[in-house]
């Protein structure tokens, strides 16, 4: 390595990306050309249903649909590396192509005078789309496994405060999904053999480059630091352009997620431009309708099983069938939650107060004695909530939100925790599909902030979508 005039050239060289990115755009090229020909297939077989003289142009178009799709797809730079793996960004890219090939379709037809056969284009593309973002999604799904496992992973050198770059670590290993694992850190200051959450410390800020080099890292994360001003990060992104290192910004905002902040320059600053959450109005309106929709659907049709339910419950111990406790619901009013009982009849008045070790209230604990058989294995797959679908009809909680609490913990909350009741409780949140019971409080407190600060209908479909297989895995329930 030399350095000279500011910056750096690397043994290096000119770096590519991970082998494991090359590999996964070949297998994401070839599920956009399976779904598309898979696609095309169907459509002509459904609207033509054999071939004849006349179908010999939509035969040629079939053939060609596949390329045609993984063109537009790769214009909309839906096989950029940064999309692989999070977040909804690679979807809707995928989705914008559908659009727009299927708007150019009709507006090239139209402008030509082109009669094209309206069936086959209509169920052509949008059957295209959707196998291709089912064929995405199972590669996701299989690179999410392998990440759990300590593969397929981006090397990070993390810059910032050591308390900074402490809780980057933890995220990060807490959510090994996002593929990011820090390997160097870079502080202000360095103290020879400093480690980090038994991260080492390879240098101070001037060192970042040689970090990278030393560590074979491919990512820079910039974390919140006075020392990093935009002078430094300016210095530090010339330094590491030779060598193709990818350089992340982290604002101090950790929690806010991409849709409530967007970038708006003046005079020549990216001022990061932060929206409020929005609590109240059209959107909240339509959240409290489709709670309330779903939920009554939901209650119509797991009517038998509640049903089974409550016998079993009745048939298997003395008490009655539903468990009844006041709990805070938003703003702070109390309701009573129901939920099938899964505990002996008395349980409740049993006055155990148990504190976790890593800090705060344990609410829930490993092999309670209290808990019935049956009360084990329907609180493993969530069966026990079913009957909060009643409190979400009546307006108590909705289908996704934070964890109800109890009063009592509501009384040991700070103005920080507090911010979690500007929002209804929920069925499920972020803590069912993050671990449930298995997180510590802390964490707990965490995530449910991140929703309050984040909330979208988009949000949560998500979130009841992972919560299927989340209670089907019944990890962390006890």
């Amino acid at each position: 390595m030399t350095v000279g005039s500011g910056h750096v050239v690397s043994r290096r060289g000119n770096p590519r990306a991970p082998g494991w990115v090359h590999a996964y755009r070949i297998k994401a090229v070839a599920a956009d050309l399976c779904g598309a020909g898979i696609g095309s297939a169907v459509a002509f077989e459904v609207r033509f249903g054999g071939f004849t003289p006349y179908v010999v142009p939509y035969v040629l178009v079939s053939l060609a649909l596949p390329i045609v799709w993984t063109l537009a797809v790769a214009l909309h730079r839906a096989y950029e590396p940064r999309m692989i793996g999070v977040g909804s960004e690679e979807f809707r890219r995928v989705l914008q192509s559908g659009l727009a090939l299927t708007a150019g379709t009709a507006i090239g037809s139209y402008a030509t005078k082109t009669d094209i056969a309206r069936g086959y284009v209509v169920l052509a593309l949008p059957l295209v789309t959707l196998l291709s973002l089912v064929f995405r999604y199972a590669l996701r799904r299989g690179l999410h496994r392998r990440r759990a496992g300590g593969g397929c992973m981006r090397k990070v050198v993390a810059v910032g405060h050591a308390a900074s770059v402490a809780e980057l670590v933890a995220l990060f290993r807490a959510e090994p999904h996002h593929g990011l694992h820090v390997v160097a850190a870079c502080l202000p200051e360095r103290v020879p053999g400093d480690v980090v959450a038994d991260v080492p410390v390879a240098g101070d800020l001037s060192d970042v480059p040689i970090a990278v080099d030393q560590f074979d890292a491919d990512t820079v994360a910039v974390l919140a630091c006075p020392e990093m001003d935009g002078q430094a990060l300016r210095r530090l992104a010339w330094r590491l352009e030779s060598t193709r290192t990818e350089l992340v910004v982290a604002p101090a905002l950790m929690d806010v997620a991409g849709p409530r902040t967007t970038i708006r320059p003046a005079a020549g600053l990216p001022l990061l431009h932060v929206e409020h959450p929005e609590l109240t109005g059209v959107r909240q309106l339509l959240k409290n309708v489709f709670d309330r929709l779903v939920a009554v659907v939901l209650l119509v049709l797991l009517a038998p099983l509640l049903a089974g339910l409550a016998i079993a419950v009745r048939a298997t111990s003395p008490g009655p069938a539903l468990f009844r406790q006041t709990r805070v619901g938003r703003g702070g009013r109390l309701f009573t939650i129901l939920k099938f009982r899964t505990m002996r009849r008395g349980s409740d008045q049993q006055k155990v107060t148990l504190v976790s070790d890593r800090g705060g209230l344990l609410f829930k604990m490993r092999n309670d004695p209290r808990v019935t058989p049956l009360g084990v294995r329907m609180r493993r797959h969530s069966l026990d909530e079913l009957p909060q679908l009643i409190n979400i009809v009546l307006g108590h909680m909705s289908l996704v939100g934070p964890r109800p609490p109890l009063p009592e913990e509501v009384a040991r909350y700070g103005d920080d925790v507090r911010r979690r009741l500007l929002v209804r409780p929920g069925l499920t949140g972020l803590w069912q599909v993050s671990g449930r019971s298995d997180l510590s409080w802390e964490e707990s407190v965490r995530l449910d902030l991140r929703y309050v600060e984040n909330w979208s209908l988009t949000l949560d479909l998500q979130i009841l979508w992972k919560t299927w297989s989340a209670v089907a895995r019944g990890q962390g329930a006890y």
